[in-house]
């Protein structure tokens, strides 16, 4: 296969929609497979060998409950070109659409990799894994975590970042930040910082509600101002805004001493601050799919 060849596969690999719903088992399956790759480890792995590292990835950054279906990936992914299976043939030679149980893959021994065509281009052109996994990270995470993803999968990428086709023709406001930051008064709408030097605010952020890479619009009604690390652990979904009251709650999965206590948990069950339009108001439907897709249920009392 030519780079060409290979990138065009992966840009073309289905991942599984009902209408907004994130679904991001593929994608962290094959960054997880390129961590690997880099790092000379074997080229087929068992899914026993893998599924407890792709379940906390999915934990941690899929919607909630995605790791209980950690082993569709495993199975599905072949159907895009880019991946193969070993194992006994009952259950290698199946059907697409029968997928194997979790219990059937471990027992079977299955074993999945990239296919040969693809892990051969690959070993030819390391650079070509670092443009797949950017462009993986940049159609299905938002910047403020992506850093985190690519620890967590064992890639070390170079800053420069590169769009897939689809992000290329749907191009970003650039007066989104400008816009957000002034509606609520250049402060975060949690925690009220409002830091700045001169005339730049300092550590102040405009967080997509509903995730650019999940065609959510750049709009103020699509946008909160949160400081970093609000915004960081708004998008890794350990805190959400209630539709209606706008009343911020905090996952039970994020937890800490004293001081956690008293800088994060003491915002639970408060309201936002409010931005200077009710216009400017945060959109159910936004926070409706923030809850459905990102939040970490089950939310504190």
């Amino acid at each position: 296969m030519t780079r060409d060849e290979v990138l065009a596969a992966f840009d073309r690999i289905r991942v599984w929609q009902q209408g907004d719903r994130r679904a991001v088992h593929k994608p962290l399956l094959v960054l997880l497979a390129l961590g690997r790759l880099l790092r000379g480890e074997a080229p087929l792995v068992e899914f026993a060998g893998i599924e407890d590292k792709l379940g906390k990835l999915l934990e941690e950054f899929g919607p909630s409950g995605s790791e209980k279906t950690r082993h569709n990936p495993f199975w599905h992914l072949r159907t895009d070109g880019v991946w193969q299976l070993e194992g006994p043939a009952e259950i290698t030679e199946r059907p697409a659409g029968a997928t194997p149980t979790i219990t059937e893959l471990r027992q079977g021994r299955v074993a999945g990799g990239f296919a040969e065509p693809v892990r051969l281009a690959l070993a030819r052109d390391p650079a070509l894994v670092a443009e797949i996994a950017r462009r993986i990270l940049n159609a299905h995470f938002p910047e403020s975590i992506r850093e985190d993803v690519q620890d967590a999968v064992g890639l070390s990428l170079e800053a420069e970042n590169a769009a897939t086709p689809e992000q290329s023709q749907r191009r970003r406001d650039p007066a989104f930040r400008e816009k957000v930051l002034l509606a609520y008064e250049y402060r975060c709408c949690v925690c009220g910082h409002d830091l700045r030097m001169g005339g730049h605010a300092i550590g102040l952020e405009a967080a997509h509600i509903k995730w650019f890479q999940a065609r959510g619009p750049d709009v103020v009604q699509n946008g909160l101002a949160l400081c970093s690390l609000h915004h960081k652990i708004f998008d890794l979904g350990a805190f959400t805004v209630l539709p209606g009251n706008h009343q911020i709650v905090f996952s039970r999965h994020l937890m800490g001493g004293d001081d956690t206590r008293a800088k994060l948990l003491a915002h639970h069950g408060a309201g936002l601050i409010q931005p200077q339009g009710k216009e400017c108001l945060p959109q159910a439907e936004f926070l409706a799919w923030h809850r459905a897709e990102v939040f970490k249920e089950p939310a504190r009392e």
